[in-house]
């Protein structure tokens, strides 16, 4: 059993760790503050080759797996999480397609997100239906050979920069509850009937849009369906996935804003001393540092599971615990760095009301932290996590 990265991710580490110092920390409080999509830094991490890290070599990509986007990811977010979206966006969309499409399917959608040539985002959630996935309203209806697609899509990251869509929706009735009626489709920008609709205004994680894909009478051929007709599973599995990716993203905000305000205490004098030199805060340092080495003990198994290929059922305790626990962490993490710095904390003058905004999001996305706690609590009831 080893605890240590090996010399290839290490050095991953390391170079993402040195460009996201120099290229992302300078950018951060731009991007929040305009709003605007930050190409430069896509661009950046097209030729640094991060874009690449989560697809196979066969595909054009370097075969980092999980683990890889995993370890950049948290490098990316210990200062900006909305960069760290970005490489989320390689994997998340492209997912299903990875785990179940076609090699045409993967050769057509998945190689151009290696080499940065397209965007791509992920229709699951819809108004009426987050959490329960299986409320979704959006239709798909058999024409021939093809499929016409109708409905709306919401939440949806990046949905203005995307090629193409990887969305889920019924090819049974609406209001059925049967997972078997759900199925996958890639459905590109430039269909007709294809719009962008309501762009959410967000309190964190600026610079990558979210919002609505509406879906008027869409037609897709059959060659667009991803896997089998009836997919709910494969959407379970893409998120299943995608877990410890999502986990990094709160681990590295965690440690970004742990980081920030220790420095700070380190130079505010205060009573004769630094804030630093105070037990009381040194306990709270210690206490998120443990709390940030166990939720990253929890990310880096729960991705060497996923790249071995274990995100089905009985698997899924472990991914979710790397996803809740990591996240909270954030919340927490951001929170108690912002209160070390009292009221300079609060203000835009340091980092640390950036990072506690952006952190609400990683507890709501890919499946909230109450979802995840009810998949972990099933896990020990049927017995795929125990300890006899």
């Amino acid at each position: 059993m080893h605890f240590e990265l090996p010399p290839e991710m290490l050095e991953l580490q390391a170079s993402v760790r040195r460009l996201a110092r120099e290229r992302v920390a300078p950018r951060a409080r731009e991007i929040d503050e305009t709003g605007e999509y930050p190409q430069d830094l896509f661009d950046l991490f097209v030729e640094a080759g991060l874009t690449s890290l989560c697809v196979p070599e066969d595909l054009g990509g370097s075969g980092a797996g999980i683990l890889g986007l995993t370890v950049a990811i948290e490098e990316v977010a210990k200062y900006s999480n909305a960069a760290a979206l970005m490489l989320l966006l390689t994997r998340l969309p492209a997912g299903p397609i990875l785990i179940a499409g076609s090699r045409e399917q993967q050769e057509r959608y998945v190689r151009p997100i290696a080499t940065g040539e397209q965007r791509a985002a992920f229709g699951l959630s819809e108004p009426q239906a987050g959490s329960d996935v299986v409320g979704m309203r959006t239709v798909a209806r058999p024409d021939g050979s093809d499929w016409i697609l109708s409905g709306t899509k919401c939440w949806m990251s990046g949905v203005r920069q995307a090629d193409w869509y990887c969305v889920f929706a019924k090819t049974g009735p609406a209001d059925s509850r049967d997972h078997g009626s759900i199925s996958c489709f890639v459905v590109e920008r430039d269909r007709p009937g294809v719009e962008v609709g309501r762009i959410d205004a967000k309190m964190g994680v600026r610079g990558v849009d979210t919002g609505e894909l509406v879906l008027d009478g869409v037609r897709v051929p059959a060659e667009n369906v991803v896997g089998e007709i009836g997919g709910f599973r494969l959407a379970m599995l893409g998120l299943n996935a995608m877990r410890p990716i999502v986990a990094a993203r709160g681990i590295g905000l965690a440690q970004g804003a742990l980081m920030y305000a220790v420095e700070w205490m380190k130079d505010r004098p205060a009573f004769g001393r630094t804030v630093a030199d105070f037990q009381g805060m040194r306990w709270k340092v210690a206490e998120l540092a443990t709390e940030i080495e166990a939720a990253r003990l929890l990310t880096y198994r729960a991705a060497i599971l996923a790249d071995e290929g274990r995100f089905t059922k009985e698997w899924v305790p472990f991914l979710s615990m790397a996803k809740y626990y990591a996240t909270e962490l954030a919340v927490k993490a951001s929170g108690e760095a912002l209160q070390m710095l009292g009221a300079a904390g609060y203000t835009k003058d340091h980092p640390l009301e950036l990072h506690y905004r952006d952190a609400r999001q990683l507890t709501i996305v890919e499946g909230t932290s109450q979802v995840q706690l009810g998949l972990i609590g099933r896990g020990v009831v049927d017995h795929d996590l125990w300890w006899d």
